[in-house]
């Protein structure tokens, strides 16, 4: 087997080619990335379901919108807690996953963590792969990969993540931000 070379904390950019509609347009963030598979959680997936609705004691803590994300299509009866916190440490409940960025243990009081949290999000379910199907996909030429942000994980407008996330590239992919819903209507 070949070594996987990790890429974690990255964000996987739907190409407009992709067909799945399950990722049409997606911003998918890299939770985990090894010789055994990929783990990760669609950032820009607002539900209309409220964080309370569901997880109530961890409402107040979500930030805008205060919804649910649906993570992807794998397990969409789990709930995924990420967190951004700053700084070396993270408390007690939270584990770094890349960079700023980690997962909630979402059985933690969340009076434990609500001090230390710059921003959290809830995702029903997540994005998965098996060994090598990702670097397939890769290959296939169905992603784009880019640095992630911390800001991208609480972005206020996820709807629009997608564009903003290209447009920031320094290379040719930003003119891709421009690329239409319905290539059909130009």
């Amino acid at each position: 087997m070949t070594e996987v070379s990790s890429l974690t904390g990255r964000l996987l950019v739907a190409t407009p080619a992709l067909a799945d509609p399950n990722f049409d347009r997606a911003v998918v963030l890299l939770l985990d990335h090894d010789d055994e598979g990929s783990l990760g959680v669609v950032l820009n997936r607002p539900t209309p379901v409220d964080v309370g609705d569901i997880l109530e004691p961890w409402a107040g803590l979500a930030g805008d919108p205060g919804v649910v994300f649906q993570g992807g299509p794998v397990s969409l009866d789990s709930a995924l807690g990420v967190a951004v916190i700053p700084g070396d440490e993270g408390p007690l409940g939270w584990r770094r996953v890349y960079g700023a960025i980690g997962l909630v243990d979402l059985e933690t009081p969340p009076e434990l963590l609500g001090a230390a949290l710059g921003s959290l999000r809830i995702f029903a379910g997540y994005a998965g792969w098996g060994p090598g199907q990702l670097e397939d996909e890769l290959g296939e030429g169905a992603w784009y990969v880019v640095e992630s942000e911390p800001g991208d994980v609480s972005s206020p407008q996820p709807e629009t993540l997608w564009r903003a996330v290209l447009r920031r590239q320094r290379n040719e992919l930003a003119m891709f931000a421009t690329y239409p819903d319905d290539p059909s209507l130009n």
